[in-house]
């Protein structure tokens, strides 16, 4: 069996067609969190590039290395959350509670605190 790029999963084939409004507000949901990812990844790269005051530099580059992880896992988290949605939708289920999200808030309280700090020793 030849399997195309643009064909649809076999989850997505499951079930009752949800309404379109639904879908298109989990793909509004999914593009905001791939936003959200590109800017933490930009946030990184930036860190990573111009902060040249900052010491220690290890330090810095492990938070810039820390905010493109975070990107990443992000994106991977984004997908997996819209294709939970989807199924959920398609088989009248609750939706899925997002367990990332608070892990979401703590990564990115902690990297403004640890450069909280570094801007105030320098």
């Amino acid at each position: 069996m030849k399997i195309k790029l643009l064909d649809r999963p076999a989850w997505q084939r499951e079930g009752v067609e949800p309404d379109y409004r639904f879908s298109l507000a989990n793909e509004r949901t999914f593009l905001a969190w791939i936003r959200t990812a590109l800017a933490i990844l930009a946030g990184g790269i930036l860190l990573d590039q111009f902060s040249t005051k900052l010491q220690p530099h290890l330090a810095v580059e492990a938070l810039a290395i820390s905010l493109c992880m975070l990107a990443t896992l992000l994106c991977i988290f984004a997908y997996r959350r819209w294709a939970a949605n989807e199924v959920a939708m398609r088989h009248s289920a609750p939706l899925p509670h997002a367990r990332p999200v608070g892990l979401l808030g703590v990564w990115a309280l902690a990297v403004a605190a640890i450069v909280t700090v570094l801007l105030v020793l320098r």
